[in-house]
């Protein structure tokens, strides 16, 4: 039987596939990420005054959600890790919780290899950063980030997001 793609388009076909496969996940409830940009203007800079903020609906208050973080970084970044904290706002507009300080890990700390799902020097990561929320009210919620690293302008960081995800019942 011949062979009908490879080399690049038989690499560009597959990404199509796993990106179409991705957009009909049933469970997810939002998603949405940001590319970062300096005061300045420089791309792919985060700035320590810059915090995305994303808002969501819930509806079904019994369900139990995950929420990721999304990270995308240039393979130039700088450190093996990424602090980030988040606030979370419900439709009162009062914070939920307390803010939490995540760590996630970027590059293998020994190795200092790339982690995550990466093309050429673009590597994407995802995060399970809350398990089995449970949100009390219906209405739109916020998740603000901020990236909590002793830098303030951090070179690398491309885009972040937030992804929301109904548990499988």
């Amino acid at each position: 039987m011949p062979k009908l793609f490879s080399g690049p388009v038989a690499l560009l076909l597959a990404l199509a596939a796993a990106l179409t496969l991705s957009a009909c996940d049933p469970n997810r409830v939002y998603e949405e990420n940001t590319d970062l940009t300096s005061p300045s203007g420089d791309p792919y800079v985060w700035d320590v005054q810059q915090r995305p903020s994303f808002t969501f609906a819930i509806a079904d208050t019994t369900a139990r959600y995950d929420v990721y973080f999304n990270v995308r970084n240039a393979a130039g970044y700088g450190f093996y890790n990424l602090y980030l904290k988040h606030t979370l706002t419900g439709p009162e507009g009062r914070v939920v919780g307390r803010p939490l300080l995540h760590q996630m890990i970027i590059l293998d700390p020994k190795t200092g290899e790339p982690l995550g799902a990466g093309a050429g020097d673009i590597f994407d990561h995802q995060f399970l950063a809350l398990r089995k929320v449970h949100f009390a009210r219906p209405g739109n919620y916020k998740v603000t980030l901020e990236q909590y690293m002793r830098q303030n302008q951090l070179p690398g960081i491309m885009s972040v997001g937030v992804r929301v995800v109904r548990e499988g019942k």
